[in-house]
């Protein structure tokens, strides 16, 4: 089932949740939508599920109006991340309740529950609890009868909300394999959410990036990581360096860094912001360099250093400790830029301070 949002907004008291959300999902197409906590993100799956209304907006499902329906009515299946099973019934009961509890008119016959149920406990490779309580079962298993439940009644959207975030790490990398695998022998249109990004990526086609209620960047797991659309996007994926530098034609430019590895960017001219992560800085020994060494730490693996600049700004990179250069602190260093994310300075204007170009830039 195709999913189209359009212009959704949501707001609690003074709080806007929501803040015009536009998303078009497709049928068959399993998307993730990724955000720290107070993003949104939950909300937008409750709304998609009739558990939540929209102050404004549109929520058309196959061409259907779903803000004119009940939740009863959409048939959805929700996966929630502390599994909400019944405690007093079995797997089996569990797995078909979503069946037994329909209209009369519309209810299976006993067999046929029974038969689902089997089914699915076969599918999901839970048949051997069958008879056993939520009480007698482990993380993993209690969420494998959670989507199990969510899927008896045959939903036309599945939904999931932090389905792995009660779990250890183990478990959650085997459960996101067996879920995409349950998504592709299903072929239901599915959206989770989640804060993972190794989740994210590892399990959707798409990726929704949120943050303060908006869609910041929707994209593949290598479009966000190396082209992030806004500072907010290069700083949720780990841009934890941000250092000011100048355009000239299309070139960045700043004391003590080598930026000649970075592509020219059609930006204009003038101030802008450098967003990097510490794996693509490397430090280099310069008897002339402007930037020093403070802190200097291995992991046996890794080199992890932080810098700072005269003028109070700090880096920090994170290297392959063999072949890394010999580093002391305090030692005087340069560093060159590996990849990095550059957006002009919005606060633009005649007070801001002009860094000085290198020679070879100004020129």
């Amino acid at each position: 089932m195709s999913i189209t949002i359009a212009g959704m907004t949501k707001r609690f008291d003074r709080t806007e949740v929501l803040r015009g959300i536009d998303l078009d999902v497709a049928d068959g197409e399993l998307v993730a939508l990724l955000g720290p906590s107070g993003s949104g993100k939950t909300t937008l799956l409750k709304i998609i599920a009739g558990l939540e209304w929209p102050d404004a907006g549109r929520l058309s499902v196959a061409g259907q109006d779903w803000l004119q329906l009940a939740a009863r009515d959409r048939r959805i299946g929700f996966v929630f991340q502390h599994y909400a099973l019944f405690p007093h019934m079995s797997v089996r009961d569990n797995i078909a309740f979503g069946l037994t509890v329909r209209p009369r008119a519309d209810r299976p016959a006993k067999a046929q529950i029974a038969a689902r149920a089997d089914e699915l406990m076969a599918f999901l490779q839970i048949d051997h609890l069958a008879d056993r309580f939520p009480a007698q079962l482990s993380g993993g298993q209690r969420q494998r009868v959670a989507l199990g439940r969510a899927l008896a009644i045959k939903p036309r959207v599945l939904l999931l909300d932090e389905p792995f975030g009660a779990l250890d790490a183990a478990i959650r990398r085997d459960l996101r394999r067996w879920l995409r695998g349950v998504h592709e022998a299903t072929g239901s249109t599915t959206i989770f959410v989640t804060h993972d990004q190794e989740e994210a990526f590892e399990l959707a086609d798409r990726v929704v990036v949120m943050g303060q209620g908006r869609i910041e960047q929707i994209g593949h797991a290598d479009q966000i990581h190396d082209h992030p659309a806004t500072p907010f996007v290069a700083r949720f994926m780990g841009a934890t360096v941000e250092l000011p530098v100048v355009l000239a034609s299309g070139r960045a430019a700043a004391p003590g860094l080598d930026l000649t590895a970075l592509p020219r960017r059609a930006l204009p001219d003038g101030t802008a912001r450098l967003f990097a992560r510490p794996a693509d800085i490397r430090a280099m020994p310069d008897p002339a360099g402007v930037w020093h060494v403070t802190s200097l730490a291995s992991t046996g693996a890794e080199l992890r250093l932080t810098a700072t600049r005269a003028d109070g700004a700090e880096a920090e990179a994170q290297m392959p400790r063999r072949g890394a250069p010999a580093l002391t602190k305090g030692a005087p260093i340069a560093l060159r830029v590996e990849a990095a994310a550059i957006f002009p300075d919005a606060r633009r204007d005649t007070a801001t301070p002009v860094l000085p170009l290198p020679k070879e830039i100004a020129r």
